[in-house]
């Protein structure tokens, strides 16, 4: 723009900062189309707000598509001068889908791990959280408009269970859904350098938060096993192993032009 005015860039700026305008940034809305939008929207955060005696709230959702990728060795830590290092190339190991219930009273989640997305795995899903909510109290769940939500089968499964009580959230509305946030918090919060090693038979028993402590024990396995070898190394060289502590000062070198040199040059005591 200030080529094509013939102005400072710094006057754009300040004219934009004057008009208070912010033309690099850009916001996206999706208006909901649904009629009953704000019958929805009052039961929905009336649930948030004002949950019901004796009763559990429940916001669900899942994040399908979850890549599990582990690095082709492990990385170094990071150290005084270093930043941590990263393979750059990765190993496949299929995906998953999380399936998530977020508590709105005490923020506890309830997770599992499952490799398909379907009914199927959504009742499975709902079967752990009937588990997990003690007898004798209501359970109203927070849900979105999503095809496998409403299939028969889940309806027949909520017919059989009547403390179970589904709110859908309106159309074009899922921001509603508090549990929305979970799984990207958990995206964000997550160390992408982690690697996780997870079993195909612990996806079922798989919850949030879980502490990862396997990623710095494989980095200490491997720094363990790269020191051995370096050891077996010097010893087959007959060099000294001075492999641990700080490495000696060299001395500097030495030369007799420059030591005569200098000697001249010093001053008199």
């Amino acid at each position: 723009m200030a080529k094509a005015t013939g102005i400072s860039l710094g006057s754009v700026q300040r004219i934009w900062r004057a008009h208070k305008l912010q033309p690099h940034r850009l916001r996206t809305f999706k208006p909901s189309r649904d009629p009953s939008f704000a019958v929805k929207r009052v039961d929905i955060v009336g649930l948030y707000v004002d949950p019901p005696a004796h009763a559990v709230v429940l916001s669900l959702d899942e994040k399908s598509q979850i890549q599990a990728l582990d690095r082709t060795q492990p990385g170094l830590p990071i150290k005084p001068g270093r930043c941590q290092t990263m393979t750059h190339d990765y190993k496949r190991h299929g995906t998953t889908t999380l399936y998530a219930a977020l508590s709105v009273l005490d923020g506890r989640v309830i997770g599992r791990c499952m490799q398909r997305h379907r009914h199927r795995e959504f009742i499975r899903f709902l079967n752990a959280v009937e588990r997990e909510v003690p007898a004798g109290k209501l359970i109203h769940a927070v849900l979105d408009n999503y095809a496998t939500h409403k299939h028969p089968r889940v309806l027949a499964w909520l017919s059989r269970h009547p403390r179970w009580t589904f709110h859908f959230t309106p159309t074009s509305a899922s921001w509603l859904n508090a549990c929305m946030r979970s799984p990207s918090s958990l995206t964000k919060h997550r160390p992408v350098r982690s690697t996780e090693r997870i079993s195909p038979e612990s996806w079922g028993a798989f919850s949030l938060p879980a502490p990862d402590t396997r990623s710095s024990s494989a980095q200490r396995q491997g720094r363990g096993r790269a020191v051995r070898r370096a050891r077996e190394a010097a010893t087959r060289r007959g060099q000294p192993q001075i492999l641990e502590g700080p490495r000696p000062k060299k001395a500097p070198p030495t030369n007799p032009t420059w030591d005569a040199q200098a000697a001249d040059l010093r001053l008199p005591s």
